[in-house]
């Protein structure tokens, strides 16, 4: 992984974090300005007027609400995907590994089964998905908790067997599902960024900056940790503390993502090995800005999903699998044999 390139001065926090904001409030003008009817920014500033009121009626209760989610959820798995390599040391790492993402679609399939979509809206849809994140968190921690340690191993491996066995179950749903409920289905194990109300978005908001707050807490410990565990121990790190919180809060992250907007993935790969790049691995300095950017990278692919095809729309989902497949497996070619023992 990339070393940390020198001290991080306020200066230079200050600079990326301004600039991180800059180019997310402009995706999000964009994100909300674009679309298969296109609204034009002046209005924004102008007034709508008496004729524009349909454009007024799609930009605040359609566009707006999607593209801010978009970017509570792209940070929301940056974020993840930034404390999962730091705990596991291994740029491949991706926070759908672990076996959450699993787990949570599997819970929210089951709701669409029972029809609890109809019932409650998606809400229940993403409460159920919640459920199921949380469920495969402590099932996966459990099994991978050997004597008293979370073993990195261990946890890969557990995960990747959790969700094989997640996927089977799936499929097993959708063979018992209606016409109607597996176009549901489909459609949300390809991931998709709805319209929700403000006030669901603003929780989920509280949420995302409540467990980003609580990874940036733990940012010098997992500088510490690229030293390896047993260097990092002998300096004071509670090594195996910081990876249950990890693993609890970057799964919580994950979870929200998933029951918001199903399976979207990639997301906690391509933008952390980007800012490593660019940024280093002061982990002080990257989660913020990593947050922030993982907003926009979400954003902007949403916005490519509306318009790739207009007025057609495809799932994000496919979009962020496109771009994220061939980098996966580049990353891949280029640290083979680096990471073989984890």
């Amino acid at each position: 992984m990339t070393r940390t390139r020198g001290p991080l001065s306020a200066g230079r926090l200050l600079a990326w974090l301004v600039g991180s904001t800059v180019l997310l409030a402009a995706c999000l003008a964009l994100g909300a300005a674009l679309g298969a009817g296109r609204i034009p920014l002046t209005r924004l500033i102008g007034g709508w007027g008496p004729a524009g009121e349909a454009g007024a009626l799609i930009f605040w209760q359609v566009r707006l609400p999607r593209v801010l989610l978009a970017a509570v959820l792209g940070g929301s798995l940056t974020a993840a995907g930034i404390a999962f390599q730091a705990i596991l040391r291994n740029p491949l790492a991706d926070p759908y590994i672990l076996g959450v993402s699993g787990g949570a679609s599997v819970g929210g399939i089951l709701a669409l089964i029972a029809g609890l979509g109809a019932a409650g809206g998606s809400f229940l849809v993403q409460v159920c998905a919640f459920l199921g994140a949380l469920a495969a968190l402590l099932l996966v921690e459990w099994i991978a908790t050997v004597e008293g340690r979370l073993t990195v191993y261990t946890l890969l491996l557990t995960g990747a067997v959790f969700n094989a066995f997640s996927g089977a179950l799936i499929f097993f749903l959708q063979s018992l599902a209606s016409m109607e409920e597996l176009h549901s289905i489909v459609f949300y194990l390809m991931g998709s960024v709805p319209s929700l109300r403000y006030g669901a978005i603003g929780g989920m908001a509280v949420v995302a900056l409540g467990a980003m707050a609580m990874l940036v807490a733990m940012a010098r410990d997992y500088n510490v940790l690229s030293l390896g565990e047993e260097g990092a121990m002998q300096l004071g790190i509670d090594v195996e503390r910081i990876k249950r919180r990890t693993f609890i809060v970057g799964s919580l992250l994950t979870g929200l993502s998933v029951a918001a907007a199903g399976l979207i993935g990639f997301v906690g790969l391509i933008v952390p090995h980007l800012l490593r790049l660019v940024l280093g691995s002061d982990h002080r300095l990257l989660l913020p800005v990593g947050f922030l950017c993982g907003a926009s990278f979400l954003v902007l692919a949403d916005l490519g999903a509306r318009l790739l095809l207009a007025p057609n729309e495809i799932p994000v989902g496919v979009v962020t699998a496109l771009v994220g497949g061939p980098f996966f497996i580049y990353l891949m070619r280029r640290s083979r044999g680096r990471y073989g023992a984890l």
